[in-house]
């Protein structure tokens, strides 16, 4: 097996409905293999034969001259469309083919193969939950709100670019969760105590803290060659804020190489939140 970090693969994540399921299992997989380069590309909403074959012929068209066929993970409900996707030039992991007949078996009862059913599942109040939840975590960005913080499940503080808002809005989408976020600029780090709108919610606190390193890498790509992104300040900020959740006993994760997705999973390990249910 080759595992040199010059491999480059083309990965296509196809769905009947709006591919955001096919993404985050198909993520998870090749998130697994360190020394691999993917280049993603993600079709929903394939719902008929002509779609289907267009389809195929795009991830022929990417195979064409390459060494390494694609890769595809498809969610596609109907046999006739995964039959379609099948004859592909490329390595087709089917979710349903996995998993459907095991579950048919086991059930004694056949599966409806409906399109898009998965996202039908979650009733109106789940969703409308959910957009209220993420309503409230833009409302709450950046230190806005503060007024309302009572009615946040978490406040997540940190200084700049440690990964508070798409934490926020991450758990806002996927688990309804009502999250603010506070930032831990100079003039909080300079003071002794927190500003009263925090202590008054500090059971609601969450640090969030980065090595400095990256921290600089990931500020000199917004403010190249400022005072902000210097290496010193990143160094000082990063101090003063792991002083800080220290000082007040607030819990804190390092995000430095985290994703989002592993950031929220881990919040709300460390907090006891569950997803909400509406």
């Amino acid at each position: 097996m080759n595992s040199g970090t010059d491999i480059h693969r083309q990965v296509f994540f196809v769905s009947d409905s709006t591919g955001i399921t096919v993404e985050t299992l198909g993520n998870a997989l090749l998130s697994q293999f360190d020394h691999a380069e993917f280049v993603t590309t993600t079709i929903p909403f394939v719902i008929d034969a002509t779609q289907a074959d267009n389809v195929v012929a795009r991830i022929d068209a990417a195979a064409r001259g390459k060494r390494d066929r694609p890769l595809v993970f498809s969610t596609l409900a109907d046999s006739a469309l995964r039959e379609i996707l099948s004859r592909s030039n490329a390595l087709v992991l089917d979710v349903f083919q996995a998993f459907i007949g095991t579950l048919e078996r086991e059930l004694h009862v056949g599966s409806s193969h409906a399109l898009g059913r998965f996202h039908a599942a979650a009733d109106k109040a789940s969703y409308e939950g959910r957009i209220g939840a993420v309503e409230f975590a833009l409302n709450h960005d950046d230190g806005a709100g503060i007024r309302s913080y009572a009615d946040a499940d978490t406040i997540l503080v940190g200084v700049s670019r440690s990964g508070k808002t798409p934490t926020c809005v991450y758990l806002a989408m996927q688990f309804g969760i009502r999250t603010a976020n506070y930032p831990l600029t100079d003039e909080v780090l300079s003071c002794t105590t927190l500003p009263q709108h925090l202590l008054d919610n500090r059971a609601r606190l969450f640090g969030l803290t980065i090595n400095p390193e990256r921290l600089q890498k990931i500020r000199s790509e917004r403010r190249p060659g400022t005072a902000y992104a210097s290496p010193s300040r990143c160094r000082t900020e990063v101090r003063e804020a792991e002083a800080l959740f220290e000082r007040h006993r607030i819990p804190c994760l390092d995000t430095s190489a985290a994703s989002v997705e592993e950031i929220a999973s881990r919040v709300l390990l460390r907090t006891g939140l569950r997803r909400n249910a509406y």
